[in-house]
């Protein structure tokens, strides 16, 4: 029950934090990624600032033995690139740059009950799906 708590805690911080910083908005995420016209670097500030977090946190996680709610860290343990890998990171920037969106400002956006929102997290979830399947099937 406590971890299920501090997830629930942790989920509407980080939503909360996405829609401030303007990150569910999908016209300032595309103006962002608009470098050659009306471009708006706002979104570049949201994620220095996130970076500026992340990497201390990430060396104090290295130091510490394990979690408070959990046995372990879940870290990742690939450090190679493969086709796969880059295939998919082409694949994501894509539909980013022609939705505005990604998985959490996506999910944090269905309090909105959008129908574009829906119909894109229902795409994800497809996708997700595919995934797991053809990658099953391939190796």
């Amino acid at each position: 029950m406590k971890t299920a708590l501090v997830s629930l805690i942790a989920g509407l911080l980080f939503g909360a934090g996405l829609a401030l910083g303007g990150m569910t908005d999908p016209g300032k995420v595309i103006a962002f990624l608009d470098v050659a016209g009306q471009w708006d670097p706002s979104l570049g500030f949201v994620m220095g600032s996130a970076l500026l977090i992340t990497f201390p946190v990430f060396a104090w996680v290295r130091r510490v033995g394990k979690p408070l709610l959990a046995e372990r860290f879940q870290l990742p343990t690939k450090k190679d690139l493969d086709l796969q890998l880059l295939i998919g990171a082409a694949l994501f920037g894509i539909g980013w740059g022609i939705a505005g969106l990604c998985p959490g400002p996506a999910i944090a956006n269905l309090a909105a009950g959008s129908p574009q929102i829906l119909l894109f997290v229902a795409a994800m979830v497809g996708g997700m799906w595919l995934r797991d399947r053809t990658v099953s099937i391939t190796g």
